[in-house]
């Protein structure tokens, strides 16, 4: 970015136990998103947690569902409802004004009960991230639907669903204007300037979520998981892993990150491994806000790992992002990662610091993305 002097925000970011993990451990690159799909969080997490996407991917509208405890039935499809804005036809806000939870199970409630029907339900997540269902949904699964964060600043028109469902989404996305044109929530969001929510956008429908071996079956070993988002929540249930509620967890630069390590640390007394996601790097990415990413990979490592270096005892630690989001593009992209493995029995491959050139430099590679937690344990893929 040329507002970091042409530096990437990891290289901008003052990370100094990311370096000095580096320097002791092993550090390469990983390649999260198998060739020819999308590089989305879904697809790029289950490579992280150790699943071949190419054999259990089947959508992210249903792993979403799964974190919120929705079965669907045969032939029922899942879909992720953003809430966004729009002005003069322009998308202005993939997340609403990143509206909160509070506000946005309202406005989910007064659209199931205005627009849920047999067929279609609304369900309230997290922030402006939610789930709708739609049974008797092969059209909609073979739709084409652009995730709402791709088209920050252009016009929505160019990028409504296409195919045999096209019409029922739109519909729905049209109905949703008219009931939140002057809704209680947006008019109070307006009086204190913050951004109206004018309208849903669906993408990513799919049909029930694919069957899973644990993770203890695959792995031979108890995981756990602390996120602050619906989709590591899905994943986790697929493979049997322990969700953690852990107070102040959220998706966002609100995030506390010293309380959710602690709370991983603590977990991993009784567990063999614990994932520790963190959301704000990444939404600062969609957001453009390069202070704010730069900040976030900065609170990481000021607030979280030196938990883990003063910890007593063999531990084992692996960092890496599922995905790059460049501030640049303001969404995902499908190139390799940097990792850093280190701690106990892990075999040195150091590299100056931690970021993509140094990790580019080692040589190393792991492809498919999916191998690295094998590698990472100690164990046969």
């Amino acid at each position: 970015m040329e507002e970091l002097g042409g530096r990437t925000s990891l290289e901008a970011a003052r990370t100094p136990n990311l370096d000095r993990l580096a320097r002791e451990g092993q550090v390469g690159l990983v390649q999260n998103i198998p060739e020819g799909m999308e590089p989305s969080s879904a697809i790029a997490c289950m490579s992280v947690l150790g699943f071949d996407p190419t054999r259990f991917y089947g959508g992210r509208g249903p792993i979403e569902a799964l974190a919120l405890g929705i079965h669907l039935e045969p032939e029922q499809a899942a879909l992720r409802c953003n809430l966004i804005t729009v002005d003069q036809g322009r998308m202005m806000s993939y997340a609403g004004g990143h509206i909160a939870s509070s506000e946005s199970r309202v406005i989910i409630e007064d659209l199931q009960r205005e627009l849920g029907s047999e067929r279609v339900a609304f369900y309230p997540g997290v922030g402006f991230r939610h789930i709708v269902t739609v049974r008797e949904a092969q059209d909609v699964v073979n739709t084409i639907c652009v995730p709402a964060h791709d088209i920050h600043g252009e016009p929505i028109e160019e990028h409504l669903p296409q195919g045999p469902g096209s019409f029922f989404l739109q519909d729905l996305m049209d109905r949703s204007r008219e009931l939140l044109r002057e809704h209680p929530i947006n008019e109070a969001r307006s009086a204190r300037g913050d951004l109206p929510v004018t309208q849903i956008w669906l993408f990513w429908p799919g049909l029930v979520a694919a069957d899973m071996p644990s993770f203890q079956e695959a792995y031979g070993r108890e995981a756990a998981i602390t996120s602050g988002v619906d989709l590591l929540a899905g994943l986790a249930t697929q493979v049997q892993m322990q969700v953690l509620d852990i107070a102040g967890v959220t998706d966002d630069g609100s995030n506390d990150f010293e309380g959710q390590m602690a709370g991983a640390l603590a977990a991993l007394e009784e567990r063999d491994l614990v994932v520790v996601h963190v959301e704000a790097p990444d939404e600062a990415g969609h957001s453009g806000d390069v202070a704010g990413k730069v900040e976030a990979i900065e609170r990481v490592d000021e607030l979280m790992l030196p938990q883990i270096l003063e910890s007593a005892g063999e531990i084992r630690l692996l960092a890496l992002p599922d995905h790059p989001t460049p501030l640049s593009s303001r969404t995902h992209a499908r190139d390799p990662v940097p990792f850093v493995m280190w701690g106990t029995e892990v075999e040195s491959r150091p590299a100056a610091a931690y970021t993509e050139a140094a990790a580019a430099a080692t040589g190393l590679s792991v492809d498919p993305g999916c191998l690295l937690m094998a590698r990472f344990l100690g164990v046969r893929a």
